[in-house]
Order: C-alpha cells, then structure tokens, then sequence
C-alpha cells in the first residue's frame, strides 16, 4: 500500500518561502539595476559576476530533478558501475576550459549561435537557435514534470499546481532580475539540495544503523561493481563507455549549451 504524508501547514509555508524568495531576488534586481537597463547587463550579468555564484549556477543548470531522482535509481538497479561518469567529468572540465570558453571568451560573443553565424552564416545560426529553442522546451517540460509528479505520489501535493507555480515564479524572476537573478536564484537554490541531500543522507544512516551497515546491506544485495572494463557495446555501463561517452555528452553541455 502507498504511504501518503500530506503537506501540513508548515510544509506548505516553507514551500512557498522558497518560491518567494526566488521571486524576490528577481525583484531585487529588477529594481538594483534600472538604471543599467542594457543588453550586457541583462544577459551576461555585466559581465562582472563572482566567480562562486556562476560557477554554483552552471552547477545548478543541468543539475535538475532528472538528476537528482535518476541517478540514484540508475546506481540503485544497475550498480554502481555508474560511478565512473565522474571521472569523464574530469575530461569535460579540461575541454570546456581550455577548448571551448576560451573562443566564445575571445570573440566577445553572447551565445554559441552567434559563433556560428561568424563561422558559417545567419541561416546556420538560426537554424541553431530554433534546435536549441524546440530542445529545451522538451527538456524543461520534463524538468518540471520530474519533481511534480514525485512531490505529487509521497505527499499527494497538486500536480498541476506544482508545474504552473514553479513555472511562473521562474520566469518571473528570470523576466524581472536578467541574468543577476538567475545567478544568485540558482545559487540559492543550490544550497537548497544540497541541504535536502544532506537530510536524506543523515535519516537514511540514522534508519539503518550507520554508513557501515548500509554499505553492507548494498553490497550484501549485489549492487557494488567496480571493475567491468568490457568493450562490448551491448553492456548497459562499462567503465569506457561511462568516461569516454559521459566525456562527449557532457562536453557538449557545459561546452557549447546555451543554458
């Protein structure tokens, strides 16, 4: 039987605190840079930004409930051979810095579409926006969708409520605040799940008898794997699929995506 534990009152007051101080520090800003009212200010943050809340943000870009719901149900029934994506990120850290920013940096260009157009011409530069426009509209229906339909099956929380309120308060801020309010909403955000994976964590240990105990009782069900280095493409997860794939799939987001 399904085991429902509706919101209460203080669970509906905090999940609107978090809604509302996203769309404050969009406001916050709306109103800190009227006067600035331009394009660079606007979209690339004056171009000005700590490094620590943009590097939080590109962290928190593709850091979504597909993530955060996915991979440990990838490692729950598939292993932890998963773990090896890690050390592809390793590569796409080396590439992004070294590889691609540095051009993007050079040209002074506000997107990766408008490499293209100096590179090849308008049409492929439109051509790349409208790919990039039709992807993300998937991508962000099921970003939304994710969390909703979790929030929706434990607690019994409105689906749709969910999906509409968080849509609107993050286009709102983004709308309001320009890229200023993405940054730090993004940042704030970040702490967020980090402290909800930190929660989890400690209640799963205090549940179970300890770190020790829950390892055993992961390795005792036979997830634990480490060392399959086959080169047999049929295999779901083997470590060179994992680092050379994970590196390609990964550089090409933190690479060349817009977001």
């Amino acid at each position: 039987t399904k085991k429902i534990a509706p919101f209460t009152e203080v669970d509906y007051a905090l999940f609107g605190l978090m809604l509302a101080g996203s769309a404050l520090i969009g406001i916050f800003y709306a109103i800190k840079d009227r006067k600035r009212n331009n394009t660079k200010e606007f979209l690339l943050a004056g171009g000005k930004m700590n490094p620590i809340p943009v590097a939080l943000s590109i962290l928190a870009s593709f850091m979504s409930a597909i993530t955060l719901l996915g991979t440990p149900a990838e490692m729950y029934n598939f292993t932890t051979m998963y773990w090896y994506i890690g050390l592809g990120y390793l590569l796409v850290v080396a590439a992004a810095a070294h590889l691609f920013i540095p051009v993007f940096y050079r040209l002074r260009v506000t997107s990766a579409y408008e490499y293209l157009q100096h590179r090849f011409s308008k049409g492929v530069r439109t051509a790349g926006s409208l790919t990039f426009c039709t992807q993300m509209i998937l991508y962000m229906a099921i970003v939304l969708y994710a969390p909703s339909l979790a929030l929706n099956a434990v607690t019994g929380f409105p689906l749709w409520t969910a999906i509409i309120t968080v849509g609107i308060v993050c286009t709102f801020y983004t709308a309001l605040g320009g890229l200023k309010a993405v940054l730090w909403t993004d940042t704030f955000q970040v702490g967020v799940m980090f402290a909800g994976l930190f929660a989890i964590v400690i209640k799963g240990m205090s549940d179970v008898g300890g770190l020790k105990e829950a390892w055993h009782n992961f390795d005792a069900s036979g997830r634990v794997d480490w060392d399959d280095f086959s080169v047999d493409p049929k295999i779901r997860h083997s470590a060179w699929s994992l680092v050379i794939g994970g590196m390609f799939t990964w550089v090409a987001i933190y690479g060349t995506n817009q977001a």
